[in-house]
């Protein structure tokens, strides 16, 4: 399953009408969302009494897609690139800031 957009926590609150009787229906045309959409918070809420999204384990990405495709791009173009030069290219454009590789 593919990855999807984190709904806000404005988004969330919104469709807390639910407690005032709404029908899942009548929020999701009031929101222009799917019933789906609607149903899957309504749902979490019910069973864990918050709309805060779970906690998710692992590391953060540094880098955005589109610095990981300029990276492979450059590695494809001169594959003996090292890494020094890829950082270096990356704090040049000031898109990423690391502390320097022990040499």
């Amino acid at each position: 399953m593919g990855k999807s957009k984190e709904i806000s926590q404005d988004f969330r609150k919104k469709t807390g009408d639910h407690k005032s009787g709404s029908s899942l229906g009548a929020i999701s045309k009031c929101l222009r969302v799917p019933h789906s959409s609607v149903q899957t918070i309504v749902c979490k809420y019910k069973h864990h009494g918050t709309t805060q999204p779970a906690y998710r384990s692992g590391r953060r990405r540094i880098l955005s897609p589109r610095d990981e495709r300029t990276l492979v791009r450059k590695v494809q173009i001169n594959p003996r690139t090292t890494a020094r030069d890829l950082v270096k290219m990356l704090e040049e454009t000031s898109i990423y800031e690391m502390s320097p590789i022990s040499t």
